[in-house]
């Protein structure tokens, strides 16, 4: 019996501008009014706001309404800013996602219409999330306010959920219509959030750049005490690294299964969801390239002495890389973060694809872990702290 077959096959080109600005509520900065594209008339917009942001910068609703005021000829603020709680906690359940979900049908916002998402990463993803389903993509705004939403999430082309224990277990690629970044939101920041985008960076240089390794490594001190000159020039080139490696790697919706921008990964999304999101997750990724880097040098794959400048430079920055829950065990005596490896095989779709440097600044796909090495590893960095 014959089969017939047509083999459908088109591209699809996609392009978005990621800017760079400080002030973006300032009258006068045209950023964000520039990134609306208006052909006939004022465009229906409503903003969604990290609570966390509003707390830290008490004006800032205000802010919003008087730009939208001064450039109404181009905005049409639809209703007041929405304030939604941030955090990992955003990203869990799905309550937020329907509440946008009926407002945006309730507004009746169309697919010309602009979703406003401002606040951190988890924000980002669990609005963007909701605007990518709602007739199929509503055009979204990023207004990424914490270094690492700045530097990584926020300039990507995915939204992910957390579901059933599982780290971005659901979501969407979603490439946003644009993406703004202020960096006079990053002053207002905790430390925790200041010094979480910093471990973002060094995964990029670790795996890519030795000379940004080594930038990062000297200025390590100085980002950690909150030197926002030398966090703009991280933000901007990690940002750059991320967008470069989306748009050359060949497998921007990552249909296969190497995910190099998740160095570190595997032990840092088990670890987020084994603290109950208590650990943040630039520091939960810091942990897992401290142990991957240990691994790498052991196998190796880097020299003692880059492993020992990784595991340095991490903690001058104000980074962890070691947790006491590193020596959680199952009944059957093996560590619990290790199930994070199969979590991780079963993300990647069945195929274990782990990402090491080989040597510093460059990278390589490994597709089994030695599990007694890991263990090494990870009494090596217990007794490094201790010994600290």
């Amino acid at each position: 019996m014959s089969t017939d077959m047509h083999l459908q096959k088109f591209a699809v080109n996609y392009e978005y501008p990621v800017k760079f600005t400080r002030g973006i509520f300032e009258t006068a900065n045209t950023t964000l009014v520039d990134s609306i594209k208006s052909s006939n008339g004022p465009m229906r917009v409503v903003f969604y706001v990290d609570s966390g942001v509003v707390e830290a910068r008490p004006r800032l609703l205000d802010r919003i309404a008087s730009y939208c005021e001064a450039h109404r000829d181009r905005i049409n603020l639809v209703r007041t800013p929405v304030i939604v709680a941030g955090g990992e906690n955003c990203k869990n359940g799905w309550d937020g996602v329907r509440r946008i979900i009926t407002e945006l049908g309730e507004l009746k916002l169309c697919r010309q219409s602009y979703v406003v998402a401002l606040g951190g990463g988890s924000l980002l993803d669990m609005v963007g999330f909701a605007a990518s389903l709602v007739h199929r993509g509503v055009r979204l705004i990023r207004l990424p306010t914490t270094v690492l939403a700045q530097n990584d999430a926020g300039v990507g082309v995915k939204n992910g959920m957390n579901e059933h224990g599982v780290k971005n277990f659901v979501g969407t690629f979603a490439p946003p219509w644009a993406v703004i970044n202020d960096s006079e939101f990053l002053e207002s920041l905790e430390d925790r959030d200041w010094r979480g985008g910093i471990a973002e960076a060094f995964k990029v240089a670790i795996i890519k750049d030795e000379p940004f390794f080594e930038f990062l490594c000297d200025s390590a001190s100085e980002l950690k005490g909150r030197n926002i000159a030398l966090m703009e020039e991280l933000v901007k080139k990690c940002a750059v690294m991320h967008l470069q490696h989306i748009a050359t790697s060949g497998d921007p919706f990552e249909c296969g299964s190497a995910r190099p921008l998740d160095f570190g990964h595997w032990a840092a999304h088990k670890l987020e969801v084994m603290s109950g999101f208590s650990i943040g997750h630039g520091q939960a990724v810091s942990i897992g390239m401290a142990i991957d880097s240990c691994y790498a040098w052991k196998k190796g794959l880097i020299t003692e002495d880059h492993c020992m400048a990784i595991l340095k430079g991490l903690a001058e920055s104000g980074l962890p890389i070691w947790d006491e829950l590193l020596e959680r065990r199952d009944r059957k005596g093996t560590m619990e973060v290790l199930s994070g490896i199969e979590d991780f095989r079963e993300h990647l779709g069945g195929k274990l694809c782990v990402t090491l440097p080989n040597p510093l600044g460059q990278k390589i796909e490994v597709h089994e872990m030695d599990i007694d090495l890991i263990d090494e590893c990870v009494a090596f960095l217990s007794d490094y702290v201790g010994g600290e």
